[in-house]
């Protein structure tokens, strides 16, 4: 396999360079997500995908950002097969366990913080760090399992779970809470005064990292390039039929079926929009068909934009929970500037002490995703330079 030309202060493991380009891209499109729920004036308080009241602009700077969370979660299978390859199914699995909770402790703590910057820790929104952390912690000992045994329960997870859609239980029932954490979003029982939200229900989340963990196979040794580049290409040529073909169909994938609308458009928009919590079979196939396209295009190709993703794509964490703390407070700082006091910030409701109505436009909101992506740039830069050159196993968890 052709790689980009990397300096040894940039990277002293074997990493695989298409993997790494494509998770800097979702990184990179996921912040464009952050930066609209923060700085445009919508934010928290408009649905981008309510076709009755969301203009075109909007809706599809939301729809690009659905690649991320799929893309993300499905390549942190593949890396966690890759890791595998140089270890025994107990040291991975014991890798997988360690890093999933860690990734959990994560989200509840700092990620929540730069979310909602409320002192207290009022309310945990548990979101897509926690899915992984979870589906990793799943993940841990399915590893024993023989490799076909992997690929089946992941299909088996990815096209059935849908079939679980209309299954509810009594609010308060203990049997909520545990749907609630696996197939339906709603509130757990309070901790405390702590309230918790599960907007990532984990199971389909389970299913993608299971399946992307499967498809590291393609990526060892004894896989060519030759082999690989038409068999990803295959895959995600017939994921993106399939979700066109099922679509169209409208008898079952997502629980929200797509309409005719007034213009063709708002057709196109209605047929692309599909659930995400949790995601749905089409979404998933939406997302992670044409992911698998673009990993068999860029193998091989290099260029300057690839150099540049791939320095978000090898520091994921690192990047993931900068991103949100700036964002943040910019968002924060922008209101200040307005004149507006620190005591009409509300930190608890959820909108991180944003107000409707106050804001930048959709272009200028791009421009400030824009200008913050080139801000981190040189600190992933530094940091993937730094990481690559220590030793320590701590490393590995950052």
């Amino acid at each position: 396999m052709q790689t980009l030309t990397v300096p040894p202060s940039v990277s002293l493991r074997t990493r695989i360079t298409s993997i790494d380009v494509l998770r800097g891209l979702v990184m990179v499109i996921m912040a464009l997500d952050h930066t609209r729920d923060f700085l445009y004036e919508g934010g928290f308080f408009v649905d981008p995908t309510d076709l009755k009241t969301t203009p075109p602009g909007l809706f599809f700077t939301r729809w690009i950002t659905h690649f991320c969370a799929p893309v993300f979660v499905f390549l942190a299978g593949t890396s966690a097969y890759l890791y595998g390859q140089r270890r025994t199914t107990g040291q991975l699995s014991w890798f997988l366990f360690s890093r999933g909770v860690w990734l959990i402790v994560l989200e509840c703590t700092m990620v929540n913080f730069a979310f909602s910057f409320d002192l207290t820790f009022s309310f945990t929104l548990l979101q897509v760090i926690w899915a992984t952390g979870f589906s990793m912690v799943v993940l841990a000992g399915l590893v024993y399992l023989p490799w076909r045994w992997l690929l089946g329960l992941g299909l088996l997870i990815l096209v059935g779970h849908n079939a679980l859609d209309g299954v509810r239980f009594a609010e308060g029932s203990p049997m909520a809470a545990v749907w609630s954490i696996l197939h339906q979003p709603g509130m757990l029982p309070p901790i405390g005064q702590r309230s918790v939200f599960v907007g990532y229900p984990v199971l389909a989340w389970i299913g993608i990292l299971t399946l992307g963990y499967c498809l590291g196979v393609l990526y060892t040794s004894s896989t060519s390039a030759d082999q690989r580049i038409p068999t990803l290409r295959r895959i995600g040529l017939a994921g993106v039929a399939a979700f066109v073909i099922l679509r169209a169909l409208n008898v079952y994938g997502d629980p929200a079926p797509w309409s005719a609308q007034p213009t063709p458009l708002y057709t196109v928009m209605s047929f692309l929009n599909t659930t995400k919590y949790p995601p749905s079979l089409l979404y998933t196939l939406m997302t992670i068909g044409p992911a698998l396209l673009f990993l068999s295009w860029v193998e091989g190709t290099a260029g300057r934009w690839q150099e540049v993703l791939l320095t978000y794509g090898r520091v994921p964490l690192f990047y993931y929970v900068l991103h949100f703390y700036l964002i943040h407070a910019l968002a924060v700082g922008l209101l200040l500037g307005e004149g507006i006091t620190w005591a009409n910030l509300n930190f608890q409701n959820g909108s991180g002490g944003t107000l409707q109505g106050h804001g930048l436009s959709l272009g200028l909101t791009y421009v400030a995703w824009l200008l913050l992506i080139a801000f981190l740039y040189p600190l992933c830069r530094w940091y993937g330079r730094f990481k690559a050159w220590q030793s320590s196993w701590i490393w590995s968890y950052l």
